[in-house]
């Protein structure tokens, strides 16, 4: 600027709001990890909803500071074990006008969180529904896994019942596609050992862990692999696993030996199960007697504490 130019005052355009709360009702998706990935409509939502749906009501009220958000909402609570009542109480009011804004703890509500039943109340009531998208730890993980993503399929989290689990293993059998699976970080080093004495040492599969935060790791390799690194590393932090699909749709792994039953339940053990549970349970899963891996299990652990 020349000496004696008058600077210009700057002028900053403020966000256009309008359109914002076109539809009552707004699934958000938050953060998986990393704040910057919180978007400018998401920031806007907060800070002019009514009504703040969370997961955990402290984690959105977290978020909001984190993001230097001020709100005026009322936050209530929708989770797993009030979102049927809570649905129909959303819905009503969103009828009246009422501007609700809807988040989970992290990524999507209603993938995996809750949501979904809102939207099934929502649908035939007349009540708009729209979507703010963002962070996916589905399509991060999927991304970053280094296997086909042209054809996928989610599955969720991996069931804990032997029999829902059995019935998992048995349709990733058939696979073709990659499939994008959630898994409890106590869980993962049985689970994958599992997975690969029913799918294969060498299905190839990553997994990923604290995605988009300072210690993201994704690690690949067969299930066999993998299986051995979560048991010597003690991993932690959230799980995404992706599986590549099976090269011969039918085919499975070889059946788990007993001693492999047994490391199985000892895992399970080490996480707060109960031998007994854990053996009755594995042993309907894989058609072997509960008494055989329970007997297995007690030797393995025996011999371990002597040596």
């Amino acid at each position: 600027m020349e000496s004696g130019e008058a600077e210009q005052p700057q002028h900053t355009q403020e966000p256009d709001d309008s359109g914002l709360w076109d539809t009552p009702i707004v699934l958000a998706a938050t953060p998986i990890g990393n704040l910057g990935d919180a978007t400018d409509r998401l920031k806007r939502l907060l800070g002019t909803a009514e009504v703040i749906a969370a997961e955990d009501t402290r984690t959105a009220r977290h978020l909001a500071r984190a993001l230097q958000v001020r709100f005026h909402a009322r936050v209530v609570s929708l989770h797993e074990h009030n979102e049927a009542a809570r649905s129909e109480e959303l819905v009503e009011q969103a009828r009246q006008g009422t501007r609700i804004l809807v988040v989970s703890d992290a990524g999507m509500p209603s993938v995996s969180d809750p949501g979904f039943r809102l939207v099934e109340t929502a649908i035939p009531a007349g009540v708009g529904v729209t979507v703010a998208p963002g962070a996916s730890a589905v399509t991060t993980a999927l991304a970053l896994s280094g296997l086909p993503t042209d054809r996928f399929t989610f599955a969720g989290f991996v069931p804990r019942k032997a029999g829902e689990r059995k019935k998992l293993l048995d349709r990733l059998a058939a696979e073709e596609w990659t499939t994008v699976l959630f898994e409890s970080p106590h869980r993962i080093a049985a689970t994958l050992r599992e997975f690969a004495a029913a799918l294969g040492e060498d299905r190839p599969a990553a997994l990923a862990r604290e995605l988009t935060k300072r210690y993201e790791e994704v690690l690949r390799g067969g299930l066999g692999e993998l299986a051995g690194v979560a048991a010597e590393r003690h991993l932690r932090g959230e799980m995404v696993l992706v599986l590549g699909g099976g090269s011969t749709a039918g085919t499975g792994g070889e059946p788990m030996s007993l001693q492999e039953l047994a490391d199985v339940v000892l895992h399970r053990v080490a996480e707060g199960a109960k031998l007994k549970t854990a053996a009755k349970e594995l042993g309907a899963a894989h058609a072997v007697p509960a008494s055989k891996i329970y007997d297995a299990a007690l030797a393995r652990r025996r011999a371990e504490e002597s040596s």
